[in-house]
């Protein structure tokens, strides 16, 4: 069973992507930035940005019948080395009992309002 979950994002259509995929057990869920999806604004901090990737990740996980405790890998990319600091705490706070792989990489993003961009894997826990 393929089901794909879209975040209704402008930038979905055009780029020819699903914000995540659900295949059988595994949840795919695409880079992330930090738009409120509902206003298509992005917020100015990188602790609000990655509020925000956190919060439109668990929608997409939630559609698809998961929840951020099935989180297996995340990937995150910063535009600065000094945000690494910054969205620790955040992280933690959402992924300290779930603990999964991860990944931080320090690199350019789309356009230069963005300041971290998220991407994770779930699997359904037994």
């Amino acid at each position: 069973m393929r089901k794909l979950i879209s975040t209704g994002s402008p930038f979905e259509k055009t780029a020819g992507y699903s914000r995540a995929v659900v295949q059988g057990d595994w949840c795919f869920v695409s880079g992330t930035t930090g738009y409120d999806y509902a206003t298509m604004t992005m917020p100015d901090s990188v602790e609000d940005q990655t509020r925000n990737c956190l919060a439109t990740i668990a929608r997409a996980l939630e559609e698809g019948g998961f929840e951020m405790a099935d989180v297996v890998r995340a990937h995150y990319y910063v535009t600065d080395r000094s945000f690494v600091d910054m969205v620790f705490p955040i992280l933690g706070e959402v992924f300290g009992e779930i603990r999964p792989a991860a990944t931080m990489i320090v690199c350019q993003l789309n356009t230069p309002e963005m300041k971290i961009e998220i991407e994770v894997t779930a699997m359904k826990r037994e």
